[in-house]
């Protein structure tokens, strides 16, 4: 039952204004993102519309466009179940995201001012303390704007815009192994940090390639433990 998968206070508000069916799908979205709404979870309409405050048409609606761009399948006479991502396809995007987060490191040593970097630094501050505080979500959330942030200082329009299509989906990934990727992971921002303070663009490029390889290879020891999810 949906009532028993979601955590206390776990279901976004849906602010006002806006289409109602946005919201319902940005809500959805987020849910299955940060996994409150789990990999193979059965979605029931109802259960859904109760929590979000909503009728069951524009559930219906979202259900249908998650459908549509992978993150919900929808099965004849049984209904709609959250999607349960394959090994190929965490592989595929993870490593797409390694050529765009690599060359987006490059770029940011090549731009970033002082202000950048004490961005950069302010949050992986903010991670490390998330860390030593076991808040996953926290760190999975500090984690994505640490990354977003090289990519705002790469200063690249383009590459940002693709990044930013793969975003969610990074996000998807990485938190079932951010616990186990824990203070490591922010050791390797920090070198990152460095090389980018040093404008070392290819010292840059590797910490960052080394740095999303570890989350790959981390995600799939992970799915050869347990299921995926």
């Amino acid at each position: 039952m949906l009532s028993a998968g979601l955590p206390h206070g776990a279901v976004p508000k849906l602010e006002r204004p806006g289409p109602l069916r946005e919201r319902v799908y940005e809500a959805l979205l987020e849910l299955i993102t940060t996994r409150a709404l789990r990999p193979g979870q059965h979605l029931v309409e109802s259960e859904l519309a109760g929590h979000l405050g909503v009728s069951r048409q524009p559930v219906r609606e979202a259900l249908q466009r998650l459908n549509t761009e992978g993150w919900v399948d929808l099965r004849p006479a049984q209904g709609a179940f959250v999607h349960e991502p394959t090994e190929e396809e965490a592989d595929q995007l993870l490593t797409v995201r390694t050529l765009l987060e690599a060359e987006a490191a490059r770029l940011a040593a090549a731009h970033a001012d002082s202000a950048g970097i004490a961005a950069l630094e302010e949050l992986c501050t903010a991670g490390e303390q998330a860390v030593a505080d076991g808040e996953v979500d926290t760190v999975v959330a500090t984690n994505a704007a640490f990354h977003a942030k090289v990519m705002q200082l790469a200063g690249n329009v383009v590459l940002a815009e693709l990044a930013g299509q793969v975003d969610r989906r990074v996000r998807w990934y990485y938190t079932p192994v951010a616990r186990q990727r824990g203070q490591q992971s922010w050791i390797e921002h920090r070198q990152l940090i460095a090389a980018i303070d040093a404008r070392d663009e290819r010292r840059a490029t590797e910490v960052m390639r080394a740095h999303t390889e570890h989350t790959r290879a981390t995600y799939h020891e992970r799915g050869r433990d347990s299921p995926a999810g």
